[in-house]
């Protein structure tokens, strides 16, 4: 990737992220309550002075992680109040995304080994339900995360762990939403063939699960979050 077109991939990030951080603080401030409609797309492009794109991923970010949500017509509405304390789901540079991802490629590799070696039919159907509902909705933005992460969070836990996922439970959806893009103006989540690409990747997982092979299993989740981290430096 040239400098120029770096630049403007972490320009936007920053921009989002900082539209982001004042909603939220309007939340915890109380001056947005659950229930509370969010400024029009328009008076927010006004306020901030940043582009559409901009603000529709500020807005995504917030429903990610189950802030807000968004009703065709009618427009956006806070849902619960914000986590004063930083966590695991603080993340806020390209940085923290990188080193995000290789976390969870530990985390989630071993607890994909787990789940082959240890998931119960209930929980295979729920893993391949979350899976089928990520390639129905995959070219949403808004609905894909919410698809993948379920993906992700039934698959800790099949694995018979409570500490995985309870770990994952607590990263949220927005463990999904930034690595997934929305960092590269020019990388867009309706991407025939890159949607294709994570479907198929996703695939691999549950198959190796469905076969009750573990080191399978590691090897895809591995291989799957390791393209995805390469995706965002290539």
């Amino acid at each position: 990737m040239d400098g120029g077109r770096l630049r403007v991939r972490h320009a936007m990030s920053g921009l989002a992220h900082e539209v982001v951080d004042q909603l939220r603080a309007r939340m915890l401030s109380g001056e947005l309550a659950p229930g509370d409609k969010l400024p029009a797309e328009s008076a927010l492009v006004d306020e901030f002075g940043v582009s559409r794109t901009v603000v529709r991923e500020a807005v995504s970010r917030l429903q990610a992680a189950g802030l807000v949500e968004t009703f065709q017509g009618r427009g956006s509405f806070v849902l619960a109040v914000p986590e004063r304390t930083p966590g695991l789901r603080d993340v806020r540079s390209h940085r923290d995304v990188l080193d995000l991802l290789d976390f969870r490629i530990g985390v989630e590799s071993e607890a994909a080994g787990l789940a082959a070696g240890r998931r119960t039919a209930p929980q295979l159907k729920a893993i391949e339900r979350a899976l089928d509902d990520f390639r129905r909705i995959g070219e949403d933005p808004s609905r894909s995360v919410e698809a993948d992460f379920a993906f992700h969070q039934k698959i800790a836990a099949a694995s018979g762990n409570r500490f995985y996922r309870e770990l994952i439970d607590s990263l949220g959806p927005m463990m999904i939403m930034l690595p997934r893009t929305r960092l590269n103006p020019a990388y867009e989540v309706s991407d025939t063939a890159h949607l294709a690409r994570v479907v198929l990747e996703h695939e691999n997982i549950y198959d190796a699960i469905a076969r009750s092979d573990p080191e399978a299993a590691r090897a895809a989740a591995r291989v799957h979050l390791a393209n995805t981290r390469h995706r965002l430096t290539s």
